[in-house]
């Protein structure tokens, strides 16, 4: 059974940062592009970042750029997304997401494709 299993969401004033971590089991983490995305109240969902299985090609989109950062430890299984200057519009569910590496990790961060398993969501807010 695959699972990926969010952590390391809570409450931060504006300013400060979190570091999320995403625990994945029950696939060969190195065959996949992993990728973070976040959905607020009310909201669509909206892509976040997204690293590739193998040349650590990484991608952000434009809210979080110069923010925010991930990274992967394939011999852990996890992988991270490190966002610092948090702002209150940063306030959402966020959520992991695995997709066998088919395509450019970009190709589903910005939802041209779907991903194959997602996590449960960790809830970050941010006090102004």
């Amino acid at each position: 059974e695959v699972q990926l299993v969010e952590s390391g969401g809570g409450l931060v004033q504006a300013g400060g940062s979190l570091r999320l971590s995403c625990a994945v089991s029950g696939l060969t983490l190195d065959d996949y592009a992993i990728g973070w995305f976040r959905q607020a109240p009310g909201k669509e969902r909206e892509g976040v970042s997204c690293i590739s299985n193998t040349d650590g090609y990484t991608n952000y989109t434009g809210p979080v750029k110069g923010r925010f950062t991930i990274s992967r430890d394939n011999a852990k299984n996890t992988i991270y997304l490190q966002m610092n200057n948090l702002r209150p519009e940063d306030t959402a569910v966020y959520y992991c997401a695995a997709a066998l590496a088919r395509f450019r990790c970009t190709y589903y961060l910005y939802g041209r494709y779907e991903y194959d398993f997602y996590g449960q969501g960790t809830q970050v807010t941010v006090s102004s």
